[in-house]
């Protein structure tokens, strides 16, 4: 065992024991060895499936009274948290053993700038692209994210004391105190909200991360890169537009959510910029403390003096301190300009009344004054300790810090255009018109100077909140600048006129200006959603781009690449997934990337795909890293956006040194994967032929499943928690878009969590065995069968798209346990129809699992990951009971639902357990939505 496995098994054990006192002193020996019985059963049963054990099982956990089953559920879920905590810990040791050692790691910036170098690019060229490239990381709130802020805060400190290098201040015995006081204090703090998350809950739990890693390493990862690169990186055109750059839905996302609108949009923005004029107010008084250079002994120049002279600081004692007078005049501006804002911080005050600024421009401009003065004096070494962070925080994130976009289903439009059209009497029945004469109007409307807004007329309640969003979207960019929104994403979109119903809003709205030309102020973004919706983007894009007028009308104008109208493209990994199946799903958006770039590429404007990724393989998740080295060669080409969404924000950015790592990640891929413009392989056409006949099979499988078979949709809904997760207050978002109880109709999100919670997460692997297998029953014979299975080996190995593909399944493969998915599929109301069902999902387990070895050359899953493999092992001993403990809480919550009888307070009690399951099952998997 190496000296890092060591350490982890240690810090494990260490968690586990303090766990175990605090069990102990709190709920009593004899609850402390009722858990101890249960885990070692549930062991058990796991590795050998003893029937026997079962039945122990299920007598252990039919014993526990309701009020001992939630602390049973408790002791396992905060196990799952802290073994998280012990291989966070583990991979920031790696992190550093990889620094101290001088070795790059794969994906690193050395790794990338050493790799770049052996393809002949130079570091000029690498600027050149970074100048006009664009790589922004979009958080969004799911009903994934199951972590309280009490709970983050808490695991934080545990983290801190974990890490090496603090915990080597203290003795062995102060450290394990403070642990299991820290422990103790989770294990009294309540796990789940009392109340449904609201947006501003979202909006707040989001910040933290901005504070604990954004906003110190986004710069300190510019900074990296200018040393790397030979000159800072880039020299963006304005504050707010760097190559890397943050975005947010949180509060914009009105998607089929009924609590997102203009006020969530001001109350985003707002508070992201208050953490981030904070930020800047701190650092530029600690900036004003530490320069002390005095004019006697080191005379300033006359910029930095006429900057010093305007400063409101009355003290005669610096009046030889320039710096130090400059720094709180600057400071007393930025205190005006936050108060100019209305954030309401509860700030220093400054020295004396001055004058806001315009916009982060201006801010940047007198940081700059003071830099070139401290460069101009020999002083340079003095900036880059603080003052170039700062700059580099300005330039990256302005004054309103994420780029906040809009999102709204396309139907949703449709009735408030209609809804106008039919007021201002220009068209009785938009709905009723064909595609051709709605692109006519609509074409026509945009093109007339005439408003068809009215004050006198009323209008409904949903096309007011509408327009109001519209109208808050030109006051917020008034009032934080233009990169604060800068888009709309149209979900659901399928036509033409889809988008151009956002443009004709954009004019009523005064968001569509210009003389000669007239441009929408927002990028309307079409999202493509479903795989019928990915196969017809191209055609939708091409309509839209060799439309006489309207490719000017829809592209803003500081919307450039390299010379080129550059236009963004959504694609949606989730709904694709659920429509069709994970197969089927990722090579519908591998063909739509490939076609899409064509379109572009004959039309003369520049392409940039966001990525609609989720957390679990089921919703296109997955290392980001091997994603985007997977897209078709000649895609990425410098622009890039895809979300992080629910818990995975969490995973990646609560801890400091995680997140750069994370975030130099998604550079590095960036700049691997459009440095040269990858190229074809020699069999790309050959290996794109074999997985579009294997997708077919798939998507036929995966339909034949989900949506062919009778009773599969209340299979669903009986043998998975989904009913009870959409009590669940652990997102402010509805899990159905309707209440119809069809799986059509039901979110992504909630449909991979429940996948996830009962272990058959058949989202990330069905249909790929039946796949393969039909795929080599029609080769004609036993050797042509042979060379298709040595092909799929040759396609693992070369192919990056597939790598990542089988790599992802294979995961989820080893997560995947149909031993505990059976005892939720006893939780059927009709049993036949259950166990035909499961029978088939069973089937296919074993044939995706026997292909998926043939073609990787392994005898077991995992065996070329053994990291992963570890940690899935360390984790099973306390994530099977709390699987076993849900059904058994479900059971009884379902049976007590019938039972008048049943006291409504001991059935609140069932549902807190069924609660507390979800979450400790989603600590433990680490990907559930």
């Amino acid at each position: 065992m190496s000296t890092t496995d060591t350490a982890l098994r240690d810090d494990i054990r260490l968690l586990g024991r303090l766990l175990g006192s605090v069990l102990r002193h709190y709920e009593g020996d004899a609850m402390f060895e009722r858990i101890e019985q249960i885990r070692q059963t549930s062991t058990r049963f796991g590795r050998h499936g003893d029937p026997a054990d079962g039945r122990q099982l299920d007598r252990l956990l039919k014993k526990l009274d309701r009020d001992a089953s939630v602390s049973v559920v408790r002791a396992f879920s905060y196990f799952s948290h802290l073994a998280n905590l012990a291989e966070d810990q583990q991979q920031v040791r790696a992190l550093r053993r990889a620094r101290l050692a001088a070795e790059p790691l794969r994906g690193s910036l050395a790794q990338t700038v050493e790799l770049l170098a052996s393809r002949g690019v130079t570091a000029a060229r690498t600027r050149a692209l970074l100048h006009d490239a664009c790589l922004m990381p979009v958080l969004t709130a799911h009903p994934t994210e199951v972590q309280r802020k009490s709970i983050l805060d808490t695991e934080r400190a545990i983290a801190h004391l974990l890490d090496d290098s603090a915990g080597a201040e203290l003795a062995a015995e102060e450290r394990s105190e403070r642990l299991g006081a820290l422990i103790a204090t989770l294990w009294q703090t309540r796990m789940l909200r009392p109340e449904k998350l609201t947006v501003a809950d979202e909006i707040g739990n989001a910040l933290s991360y901005w504070q604990s890693t954004f906003l110190t390493q986004v710069p300190a990862l510019y900074g990296d890169l200018a040393r790397r690169l030979g000159a800072d990186t880039p020299a963006a055109p304005a504050p707010g537009r760097p190559f890397l750059r943050l975005g947010s839905w949180i509060g914009g996302d009105r998607d089929g959510h009924p609590h997102v609108g203009a006020q969530t949009m001001r109350a985003a923005l707002g508070a992201q910029a208050g953490v981030v004029l904070n930020h800047y107010l701190h650092e530029v008084h600690l900036l004003g403390s530490e320069l002390s250079i005095s004019a006697l002994l080191r005379p300033a120049g006359a910029a930095l003096q006429r900057l010093a002279a305007a400063s409101p600081d009355p003290s005669p004692h610096r009046l030889d301190e320039p710096y130090r007078r400059a720094l709180t005049g600057v400071y007393a501006r930025l205190h005006a300009t936050a108060q100019s804002l209305g954030l309401g911080l509860q700030l220093r005050p400054p020295l004396g009344a001055a004058s806001p600024y315009s916009g982060a421009a201006e801010f940047e401009a007198e940081l700059a004054i003071v830099a070139q003065a401290l460069d101009a004096s020999g002083n340079a070494a003095i900036a880059r300790h603080r003052l170039h962070p700062l700059q580099r925080a300005v330039r990256a994130f302005g004054f309103h810090g994420a780029t906040l976009d809009l999102r709204q289903n396309s139907d949703v439009f449709e009735a408030v255009v209609a809804e106008l059209l039919a007021a201002a009497e220009v068209c009785p029945d938009y709905r009723r018109l064909p595609e051709a004469e709605r692109i006519k109007l609509l074409a026509r409307e945009l093109a007339h100077a005439r408003p068809l807004l009215s004050a006198h007329l009323p209008y409904s309640e949903r096309t007011r909140q509408e327009l109001a969003v519209f109208d808050a979207a030109r006051e917020l960019r008034a009032h934080f600048g233009a990169a604060a929104i800068d888009k709309h994403i149209v979900s659901h979109t399928e036509t033409l006129s889809d988008l151009l119903e956002v443009a004709l809003l954009q004019k009523e709205t005064g968001l569509l200006a210009g003389n000669e030309v007239r441009r929408c102020a927002l990028m309307i973004v079409p999202l493509f959603e479903t795989i019928e919706d990915l196969q017809a983007a191209p055609q939708i894009m091409r309509e839209w781009l060799q439309h006489p007028g309207l490719r000017h009308l829809l592209i803003p104008e500081d919307a450039v690449s390299g010379g080129l109208p550059l236009q963004e493209v959504m694609l949606g990994y989730s709904d694709s997934n659920k429509d069709g199946g994970f197969l089927a799903s990722n090579w519908a958006l591998y063909r739509a990337t490939q076609a899409l770039r064509a379109v572009f590429d004959e039309h003369g404007v520049k392409l940039r795909l966001f990525h609609g990724r989720g957390g679990s393989i089921g919703r296109g998740g997955g290392p980001s890293f091997d994603a985007i080295l997977a897209q078709p060669p000649g895609s990425v080409g410098g622009q890039l956006r895809l979300t992080e969404q629910g818990e995975i924000i969490h995973a990646k950015y609560a801890d400091a040194r995680i997140g750069r790592h994370q975030l130099e990640l998604l550079v590095s891929a960036l700049l691997q994967a459009s440095l040269p413009a990858t190229r074809a392989l020699p069999r790309q056409a050959e290996y794109e032929a074999a997985l579009q006949d294997i997708a077919q099979h798939a998507h036929r499988t995966y339909r034949a499943l989900v949506y062919d078979t009778p009773g599969f949709a209340a299979f669903f809904f009986s043998a998975t928690p989904i009913a009870e997760i959409m009590e669940l207050n652990i997102g402010s978002r509805p899990a159905a878009r309707k209440a119809t109880g069809r799986i059509e109709d039901l979110r992504a999100i909630p449909w991979v969590f429940s996948w996830g919670q009962c272990r058959m997460l058949l989202p990330g692997w069905y249909g790929f065995g039946s796949a393969v297998e039909a795929w080599l029953a029609t080769a004609g014979g036993t050797a042509a069968r042979r060379a298709r299975m040595q092909l799929l080996r040759d396609m693992a190995r070369d192919w990056p798209f597939f790598r990542a593909l089988t790599s992802n399944m294979e995961m989820v493969l080893a997560k995947t346990d149909l031993a505990i998915a059976g005892r939720y599929v006893q939780l059927a109301a009709d049993k036949a129809q259950a166990a035909a069902i499961f029978g088939t999902i069973r089937t296919e387990y074993k044939l995706t699992l026997r292909h998926w070895l043939a073609i990787s050359g392994q005898r077991a899953l995992l065996e070329s990951n053994p990291e992963l493999a570890r940690n899935l092992k360390n984790r099973l001993p306390y994530l099977d009971p709390l699987n076993h403990l849900q059904v058994e809480l479900i059971k009884r919550h379902r049976e007590a639902a019938h039972d008048e009888r049943a006291g409504e307070r001991a059935g609140e009690r069932t549902r807190r357990g069924i609660h507390l399951t979800i979450n400790g099952i989603s600590a433990a998997l680490r990907n559930t939505g």
